[in-house]
């Protein structure tokens, strides 16, 4: 009766014009950005995230814009994969394994289609499972003191530099540099300043979205100068679109397991749609009576990684809802958000502001069905996006990141340092550097200082307090884990690359 009257009060919030509108404006656009190569959903948050105070939303108004393109993010993101054999962003990767494939065989409709199936299947299971998990592990979240709450930013940390980088070492320094850039501005415990060089602009510290614009967004501007300074052009002709009946019933089970796979992946702190995406694929094949036809357009290998990235994007929202802990690169974004909306993330959030949380999966509920809409019969519109000449969507990123992060400080300071990181996000990706771990250094590095130094007090300086619960004892293990297995499962996990084929 409880989960019934919450969702009656979502929907309260999710039929208003305003959400409705501003939910269908969200999709469009991550739609949009998902679909152009190189972006993908985290870029397209940090892009518009300026653009929701410069229109002075709500707190529940702006969460549900930005949520809505992270889901349209990641429906978009199959566009470019199956028509270009170029992933719109990491979790898309996997599907040009069979998508270009099928689409070069004269099915490039029938992939769409199936891949957009897939997609509206493991996003909308994985929103009901947000909805049905996330009151329950709010919950368990009152268990956890400040020994805990550190544990738990550590794993955070450790998985997200033991998944998502090719190399421990330098996700290590990644964090580090996060957390370092963290501490810059005055302690809050001893008023002193640290790491500011006297410059009074940074008394405050590092701005999340200063950062995050910058590394993400200018950055990428930086890397599409470089590599990619060409128009666009399609490499598979997009004639007709149909339902492939026949594909669907097939893979109906397949897209199940996926979402199942890829749900469970992005609970995980720091796995996000990218583990999703693969485990569901591998899965897949590792289940299939006939390997062969795998990497040459079967549909169950189009299907598998759509239904598992998406329902990765759901479940990451749920340690960032209930625990404050990002579940990919994505949520740290939103997680930014909401600090700078000021709404804490975590187990009071449901009961202190129960109409943030649950108009945003009411929403997402009703964005899932706009999204396949979009996504089925409007795919043609959306494959024409890809013909967009670089002398016009570089000004426009450019535009939007500079407009967006000034009308939201009016510092000219805020704008050179964005610029600089900028400047670092380019040098880091050159260095192979992965740039999340910053971006979550900077998030989190703050509270899991609060959290250490109250442990300290508590426990009068004795750092085994660190060690006292089975539940910070388990985290401890799960973040040696997560940083160490990559190490040694790598080799038997690596990544299948896809068949490079020139584009004319």
């Amino acid at each position: 009766m409880e989960l019934l009257n919450n969702l009656a009060l979502g929907f309260q919030v999710a039929i208003t014009p305003t959400t409705l509108s501003l939910a269908v404006i969200g999709c469009i656009l991550g739609t949009i950005i998902g679909a152009l190569p190189g972006l993908g959903p985290s870029n397209g948050v940090a892009i518009l995230i300026p653009l929701s105070f410069s229109f002075n939303l709500d707190a529940t108004q702006a969460l549900v814009l930005m949520t809505s393109v992270y889901y349209g993010a990641m429906y978009g993101g199959r566009i470019s994969s199956i028509l270009l054999n170029i992933p719109g962003d990491e979790p898309a990767m996997m599907t040009t394994l069979d998508g270009y494939p099928m689409a070069k065989k004269g099915r490039a409709g029938d992939a769409l289609v199936l891949s957009g199936f897939a997609s509206f299947v493991g996003a909308f299971l994985a929103t009901i499972g947000l909805m049905l998990l996330a009151p329950i592990l709010a919950r368990i979240a009152f268990l956890f003191g400040p020994a805990e709450y550190f544990a738990l930013y550590l794993l955070a940390f450790c998985t997200l530099g033991g998944i998502g980088s090719q190399n421990q070492a330098k996700a290590a320094v990644s964090v580090c540099l996060g957390l370092g850039l963290a501490m810059i501005g005055v302690d809050n415990s001893t008023g002193m300043t640290r790491f500011t060089g006297g410059n009074l602009h940074l008394f405050d510290g590092i701005d999340f979205l200063v950062a995050i614009v910058g590394l993400f967004a200018v950055t990428e501007v930086f890397v599409f100068i470089e590599s990619h300074g060409k128009d666009s052009t399609i490499g598979v002709k997009l004639t007709k679109i149909t339902i492939p009946i026949k594909d669907i019933i097939f893979t109906r089970w397949t897209i199940l397991r996926g979402t199942l796979v890829g749900f469970v992946a992005g609970l995980l702190p720091g796995a996000g749609a990218s583990l999703g995406s693969f485990l569901a694929y591998m899965s897949e094949k590792a289940l299939a009576k006939d390997k062969s036809l795998f990497g040459k357009g079967d549909p169950r290998g189009i299907a598998a990684p759509e239904a598992g990235n998406n329902a990765a994007a759901g479940g990451a929202l749920v340690p960032m809802l209930t625990l404050g802990v990002p579940g990919s690169g994505t949520t740290a974004v939103l997680l930014a958000l909401l600090m700078t909306l000021n709404i804490t993330p975590g187990p009071l959030l449901f009961t202190e502001r129960p109409e943030v949380v649950w108009g945003l999966i009411a929403t997402l509920l009703i964005a899932n069905f706009v999204l396949l809409i979009l996504n089925v019969p409007l795919v043609k519109i959306f494959a024409k996006i890809l013909q967009v000449p670089a002398s016009i969507l570089l000004p426009g990123v450019t535009m939007i990141s500079f407009v967006g992060i000034f009308s939201l400080s009016g510092s000219h300071f805020d704008l050179l340092l964005m610029i600089g990181f900028g400047v670092l996000g380019f040098v880091l990706r050159k260095l192979e550097i992965p740039v999340v771990p910053v971006i979550l250094g900077i998030l989190l590095g703050e509270h899991m200082e609060v959290s250490l130094r109250r442990a300290m007090v508590l426990s009068d300086g004795d750092w085994t307090y660190l060690f006292s619960s089975n539940i910070s004892i388990g985290l401890w293990a799960a973040a040696v884990i997560g940083f160490l297995a990559p190490i040694f499962l790598r080799p038997y996990l690596k990544k299948p690359v896809a068949h490079k084929t020139d584009i004319k």
